[in-house]
């Protein structure tokens, strides 16, 4: 499963920024999707994630100022990052996992996303 993500930019404190990920291939069925992030010199954390369930899952520090969604019918999952400050700039992430038909039957996967860089700056 390939995940193409887009949106990243630059952008001045308190502006908004939507990112997408698409996740291609055949044969695979998406439970969850998400979007990780990684600033210079630090581990990658996670942002927002949802699962096919409806669940959702916020890192405390975008609470209230990101918003995660899906299509579900293009597998795609969506970012809308408003109120941006300085410190949300990372290369962002995008995660899926869930199914996919192998060899002997349905198997488990997880992909990453190749990153979209977001620099939050005036």
């Amino acid at each position: 499963v390939q995940l193409q993500a887009s949106g990243g930019g630059l952008v001045q404190p308190g502006g908004s920024l939507r990112l997408s990920c698409v996740a291609s291939g055949s044969g695979f069925r998406i439970n969850g999707m998400g979007w990780y992030r990684q600033a210079p010199g630090k581990q990658r954390e996670l942002v927002a994630d949802s699962t096919s369930a409806g669940s959702i899952n916020y890192a405390d520090s975008v609470k209230g100022r990101f918003t995660i969604s899906r299509d579900g019918a293009k597998d795609t999952v969506f970012l809308q990052m408003n109120s941006l400050k300085p410190e949300d700039t990372a290369v962002y992430y995008c995660n899926a996992d869930g199914l996919i038909v192998g060899a002997i039957g349905w198997e488990t996967f997880a992909s990453w996303g190749q990153g979209t860089q977001v620099t939050v700056s005036s």
